[in-house]
């Protein structure tokens, strides 16, 4: 499972059984932090999630701000509801990279709102799971 989290949503995406190919998934309300654990730990549960990997949002010198440290201690919470390992990767663009894929595909402002945080996750979860292929491990979020 891929997540890109916010202070108002959370995208999640899951990858197909094999860990090749992320899908967008979700948005689930970020406040208050304890439901949005509830609500990832159902997700877990239901889909069999093995491995959470979530984006950590760096500052452009590749350093944690304060957005970051919401997000850890996000995280912190969520390790203490979910049995399965829950690492980062570096998110920091996955947000502009989502809003231009969707631009590209010619979806209005309106739209696009509604889907960048589970887009977001994808693209998260993809970069991930590419990594991991290069690596030549087998994953399985």
């Amino acid at each position: 499972m891929g997540l890109d989290i916010g202070d108002v949503r959370t995208g999640v995406a899951l990858s197909d059984p094999l860990g090749i190919i992320a899908q967008a998934h979700a948005v689930i309300d970020a406040s208050p932090p304890q439901r949005a654990v509830e609500a990832l730990r159902k997700i877990v549960e239901e889909q069999g999630v093995t491995h959470i990997v979530a984006g950590l949002p760096l500052n452009q010198r590749g350093e944690r701000g304060p957005q970051a440290e919401k997000v850890l201690s996000f995280i912190e919470l969520l390790r203490t509801a979910v049995p399965v390992e829950v690492s980062t990767i570096d998110e920091r663009f996955s947000t502009a990279g989502a809003q231009r894929s969707l631009l590209e595909a010619g979806m209005r402002r309106k739209g696009r709102k509604q889907v960048i945080d589970k887009v977001a996750a994808q693209q998260i979860l993809q970069t991930y799971l590419d990594r991991r292929k290069h690596l030549g491990t087998s994953p399985s979020p």
